[in-house]
């Protein structure tokens, strides 16, 4: 089961995560990971944040990265929500969360999509700080840490 889904409407993490193993007793194992806009960056103090992406590409982009993780480990279950629109500190901006017989898998394939959706997404922040509005660029460590699932 895998469920993608882009959206500017706030999320319920627990519901969500509940969502995925709730009468399913082969399931051993839930991870997740949820990524929250912070109030600084570089040293700024960031007010909001607006995230945009390619409507259907985005998603296509977010399933293969899912498809990749489930033909690696036993996984029952795959949910990759993220947030577009206007964000503010705080806001749950992803959720990545995955469900298994056993937790190693579920560990694994959670940190492998979450580092594969941070390089392999076609998603764009632009920061809305004190001193004006910028791009955000991609971090040399988010495409290091995609790097060593490909060895």
């Amino acid at each position: 089961m895998i469920d993608i889904r882009v959206q500017a409407e706030p999320f319920d993490v627990a519901a969500e995560q509940e969502g995925l193993w709730r009468g399913r007793t082969q399931v051993g194992a839930l991870v997740s990971f949820v990524g929250l806009m912070r109030d600084m960056n570089e040293g700024d103090r960031v007010t909001r944040m607006m995230l945009e992406h390619y409507p259907g590409m985005t998603e296509k982009a977010l399933k293969t990265i899912a498809e990749q993780a489930a033909g690696r480990w036993h996984l029952q279950g795959i949910r990759i929500l993220h947030r577009v629109g206007e964000l503010r500190p705080q806001d749950p901006i992803v959720l990545v969360a995955v469900t298994s017989t056993h937790r190693g898998d579920a560990f694994r394939a959670c940190e492998l999509l979450i580092d594969y959706l941070k390089t392999r997404a076609p998603f764009w922040k632009k920061e809305i700080t004190d001193g004006g509005e910028r791009w955000v660029d991609a971090r040399a460590t988010d495409d290091d840490a995609a790097d060593r699932w490909e060895r």
